[in-house]
Formats: structure tokens, sequence, C-alpha cells
């Protein structure tokens, strides 16, 4: 049993290092359906069930002030990607559907909740709340709503199982409908016109290339931020949803934003870099404390989530027939929301690969306001409960 804070560390550090080396190195089709990062978590949740390191005072402490400190430079990095300036240039009409995706996603998670809130363990809203984070803008907004909520590590193996499970499903059945894209404009009265000429209005802002120092630089700025959030949380006033770190997150989240728009998103290329790690270990931190022996209500919660995007797609299709949305936008911007940087891309290159960049734009965008629509909806589901 592994006792010391820096071996307990170097595991969790080179069991997501490997994962993520054999999904780069090999591309298996398996990887498509069930990302590394969800390996990671159900596999580090099993060596946590056989009690493969101990639970002191020395691995405790270690566990929370690397996961409190980090998750905000982990945002502020994950945002200084997304320059919301090129965003609002993809068009009118892809944004606004952006939004009804945005918008029956989040409905769909409080009618659901609503229905099926009782046959649920007590706080729940928790894991749907962060469940929305991710379904509204990535996994980063999931970690950071679980960490805003204060969401037990041990209930985020639901919520990591309805975004694998129901999410592969949903790409498969919108990858499968490309091939129909025709049929359903025509059903919906629109023609192909905007697939030809939406990419003309994006231009590619020029990138840094990796480098060690840019490497540096953004790592430690990253922990300034941490700092500030930090520092500045503690003087604001808390509520009971309101907490000091909700508060934190939503400060880093601020500052990400607002550093998107600088001279310093010419650096995303090392942010991303930096931002995944991070990533990964927190989500192996969040794993290292959790238990399959209390994943006792897996089907309901599965169930639930299919609701959910069976609300989505039925909001989004009566949508496109009295507004006339193409398949594309319908698509891409379901992606973009549930799905992320790592699938709306494939959807939208699937249709023409000069589509790509709108996809990449619109997955930013679900990075933007994932983590505040997240926690907006959380409040309603533990309004519901009451």
């Amino acid at each position: 049993m592994i006792e010391t804070a820096f071996t307990y560390i170097t595991l969790l550090l080179f069991i997501a290092s490997i994962l993520v080396y054999i999904e780069q190195k090999y591309r298996a089709k398996f990887f498509e359906y069930l990302p590394a990062i969800v390996i990671l978590y159900f596999l580090i949740m099993t060596l946590s069930t056989f009690g493969v390191w101990s639970r002191n005072q020395e691995i405790n402490s270690a566990y929370k002030d690397l996961k409190s400190n980090l998750l905000p430079a982990m945002i502020f990095l994950m945002l200084l990607q997304a320059d919301i300036r090129k965003i609002l240039r993809v068009g009118r009409r892809i944004l606004l559907t952006f939004a009804l995706a945005s918008f029956s996603i989040s409905l769909g998670f409080i009618v659901a909740f609503a229905i099926f809130h009782n046959y649920f363990e007590p706080n729940s809203w928790k894991a749907f709340g962060a469940l929305s984070g991710s379904w509204l803008g990535g996994t980063g907004n999931m970690v950071a709503i679980q960490g805003a909520l204060n969401l037990k590590d041990s209930q985020m193996g639901y919520v990591l199982l309805i975004d694998s499970i129901d999410y592969a499903i949903w790409v498969m059945i919108l990858l499968s409908l490309v091939p129909f894209a025709n049929r359903f404009n025509r059903w919906v009265g629109v023609d192909n016109s905007i697939l030809n000429s939406v990419t003309s209005s994006l231009s590619d802002t020029k990138k840094e290339k990796i480098d060690f120092p840019s490497l540096f630089i953004m790592l430690a700025l990253s922990f300034i931020v941490s700092v500030i959030s930090q520092e500045i949380a503690s003087f604001l006033p808390t509520t009971n949803f309101l907490t000091n770190m909700t508060w934190v997150v939503i400060l880093a989240t601020l500052f990400g934003i607002m550093a998107g728009v600088t001279p310093l998103n010419r650096y995303s290329n090392s942010t991303s870099i930096i931002a995944n790690i991070i990533l990964y270990l927190i989500v192996a931190l969040i794993a290292s404390r959790a238990d399959f022996g209390e994943l006792t209500q897996a089907p309901i919660y599965i169930f639930t989530g299919f609701t959910i995007i069976a609300i989505h797609a039925t909001i989004m299709i009566i949508f496109a027939k009295i507004f006339k949305i193409d398949l594309f936008s319908l698509g891409v911007a379901s992606l973009a929301n549930i799905g992320g940087v790592a699938s709306a891309p494939i959807l939208a290159g699937s249709y023409h690969k000069t589509l790509i960049p709108v996809g990449v734009l619109m997955a930013m965008l679900g990075y933007i306001i994932g983590t505040f629509v997240g926690l907006g909806v959380a409040r309603i589901l533990e309004i519901i409960t009451i």
C-alpha cells in the first residue's frame, strides 16, 4: 500500500501519461467512443477500490492542496485558447443555433431531473449540475463545477458513466445522419448555401510555436491567476450555493475569457498542453477518492441521460422545421455542447473539411459558457429537490 504523497501523485501521473500515449500513438477506433480520460477515471477508481494507496493525512493533504490550487489554473489556461471575437465571426445563424442547443440541453436537464429526481440519492442535483457543465462545454467545465459545488468524488463515477455511454451513442447517431443531410434540409426547406459561405468570415490567428519559454511563462501565469482568484474569493460574500470555491471558479473563468482576447491567445498551443496535463491529473485525483461499491444507481442515471438527449433532440428538430435550420448547423451545435472540441470538428469535417474550424470555434464557445450556464442549471436542479 502506498503511504507517501509523492509516490501517490507519481503513480497517478504515470498512469495518465501511459493512457494518453497509447491513445495518441495508436489512435484506435476504441478511443473515439471511450476516451482515455474516461478510462483513466475508472482505472484509478479500480485501484482506489482495492486500496492501493492509504488515505492518511499526508495523502489527503496532497490531494486537497493540489486539486484546489490546480483547478483555477486549469480553467484559466483552457479559456485562454478561446478568442470570443473570432467566435462571433462564424455567423449569426450558427450562433443562434448554438444558443438553441444550449437552451434545449439545459431544459432537458431540468425536465428529466424533475421527473426522476426522487429515484436518486440526496444531493444528486450536484452530479447532474456537473454533467450539465460537460454537456454545455467540456470536461474542464465539468471538473470546474464539481469543485464549485463540492460534489463528492464518488458521485463523479455516475457523471462519467453518462458522459461516456450516452455521449458515444449520440455521436454515432449524428455521424450516421450525415448522408441524409440533403433530404433533411429539403424537409425543413433550406438549401446548402450556408455550408459554402460560413467559412469565408474565418481567419486563422497566427499561433506561436510551442517552445520552452512560452510553456514556462504560461505555467507560471496560470499559477498566479490561481493565487489571485483564491485571494479575491476570500473577500467575497458566500451563501450555501455561492461558496468560496464557486467564487474561485467564476473568477478564474472571467480571467481566462479576458485573457483570450489579448496577445496571450497566440500561445494557445502551449496553454492547451499544460491545461490538458492538469486536467488529467485533476480527474485522476478525483477518481482516487472514489469506490465502485458506491455506484449502485448506474442504470437510472444512464436512462436519465438518454432522456435529456431525447428532449434536446426533439426541441432542435421542432425549431429546425420552424426556422429552417440545416442539419449541419443542428448537429455541430449539438456536439459543440455535448461533445466539445473532441467531436464537434469531426462531425463538421464529415460535411466538408473546410467546415472543421466552425466545429472548433463552436466548441470553444461551449468552454466559455459551460461553467456559468452549468452553475445556473445546478441551482435550478437544487430548487427542484427542495
